[in-house]
C-alpha cells in the first residue's frame, strides 16, 4: 500500500470540521493520542508520559514527541519514540536505558536541511516561471491540504524574489485522508488542458475547505473553462493515470507528507519561507555558476580555478 501521510498537514481533523483541542492538552493528557497504553501500569505510564513530554520529535515539527502524537497521529517519527518508550518500559529497562534506545533509533535523527539530489520526472508537469531558470523548484502537494494552502502565498513570495532564477513545477500528490483531494487534482488538469492550471490552482487552494464538485465547477467557470468539456474530461477519468505517476514519482523520490518541495532535485525539509529559504537558493545560485564556470574553463582548456 502506497505510503500516504501527512507529516506537514497538523491538525487535519479541522479539515472534517472537528473541534480544536486545547494547545497545551499534551503536558496533561493521561491517554497519548491514539497510541493504547491502558495496558501499563500507572508507575510505567507516568514514566512514558514523562520520557514523551520531554522528548523532542525528530519530524522537524518543532514539537515534543507527546504534543506531536496529539497533534499528528500520523507522524511516523513521534509514534517510534513512543512505542520504544511503552516497550522500555515494559521491559523493565531504566530511563536512561530507554532514552538511549530512542537515541540509537533512525527516528530520533532528524533529515538534512537539504537532502542528496534525485531524479524526479517532471516531463508534461505544469511549470511556471522562466524556462531558462537555474533553479527548479518541484512541488508535490495535495490541494485539500490546509498547509499546502498556507504555502501557496510563501512560494509566491519565494517566486517574486526570484523573477528570473526560480520556476515552479507542479507534482499531484492527493491524500487518501482528503475526500475531496483527487478530484480537485482531476479538475486542476482538465484545467490545463484548456490553458487555465495556474488560474484553478489558486483558486482550488483557496477554497481548500469546499472542494465539493459543485464548488469545483462554479471555479471552472470562474476562470473561463468551455464546461461542456470540462465536465466530459473529469467524467472521463482520463487523469487518473497521470495522477498515480506523480504518486508513484514521489514516493520514489522520498515523499512522506505535503506539500513537499525539491530543490533542483534535493528534498528540502525546512520551512517554506523566504527568509528560510534565501540562504538555500543562494547556495544553489552560487554552485549553480561554479559548475558552469567549471564547464566553461574545462571546454576553453584553462585550468579551474573553482574554490
Amino acid at each position: 500500500m502506497r505510503l500516504r501521510i501527512s507529516v506537514l498537514c497538523l491538525f487535519a481533523a479541522l479539515t472534517l470540521g472537528a473541534q480544536t483541542p486545547s494547545p497545551d492538552a499534551w503536558k496533561t493528557s493521561e491517554t497519548l493520542g491514539n497510541i493504547d497504553i491502558s495496558d501499563l501500569t500507572p508507575v510505567q505510564k507516568k514514566a512514558v508520559l514523562k520520557m514523551v513530554r520531554e522528548q523532542d520529535c525528530s519530524c522537524q515539527c518543532g514539537m515534543k514527541t507527546a504534543e506531536c502524537i496529539m497533534k499528528d497521529s500520523n507522524c511516523s517519527y513521534s509514534r517510534t519514540l513512543a512505542k520504544i518508550a511503552i516497550q522500555g518500559v515494559k521491559d523493565g529497562k531504566t530511563l536512561i536505558e530507554i532514552s538511549k534506545l530512542m537515541d540509537a533509533s533512525p527516528k530520533a535523527h532528524r533529515p538534512k536541511l537539504l537532502e542528496d539530489p534525485v531524479k524526479i520526472d517532471v516531463d508534461g508537469s505544469p511549470v511556471r516561471g522562466p524556462a531558462d531558470a537555474r533553479i527548479t523548484l518541484v512541488e508535490f502537494s495535495d490541494f485539500e491540504c490546509p498547509y499546502c494552502s498556507a504555502a501557496v502565498k510563501q512560494v509566491d513570495t519565494v517566486m517574486a524574489a526570484y523573477p528570473k532564477d526560480v520556476k515552479l513545477i507542479y507534482k499531484q500528490f492527493p491524500l487518501s485522508m482528503h475526500p475531496h483531494a483527487q478530484l480537485a487534482a482531476e479538475a486542476s488538469l482538465a484545467a490545463r488542458e484548456q490553458g487555465k492550471f495556474w488560474e484553478m490552482y489558486d483558486l482550488l487552494f483557496k477554497n481548500f475547505r469546499q472542494l465539493s464538485r459543485t464548488n469545483i465547477n462554479a471555479m471552472a467557470k470562474e476562470v473561463g473553462l468551455d464546461m461542456a468539456k470540462f465536465q466530459s474530461d473529469l467524467d472521463s477519468r482520463k487523469y487518473k493515470a497521470v495522477i498515480e505517476k506523480d504518486l508513484a514519482d514521489g514516493e520514489a523520490a522520498g515523499v512522506y507528507g505535503t506539500p513537499a518541495f525539491y530543490i533542483n532535485g534535493k528534498q528540502y525539509n525546512g520551512e517554506v519561507t523566504l527568509a528560510a529559504l534565501k540562504p538555500i537558493l543562494a547556495a544553489e545560485l552560487k554552485g549553480e555558476t561554479k559548475e558552469a564556470e567549471a564547464a566553461k574553463q574545462t571546454r576553453s582548456g584553462l585550468p579551474l580555478t573553482v574554490r
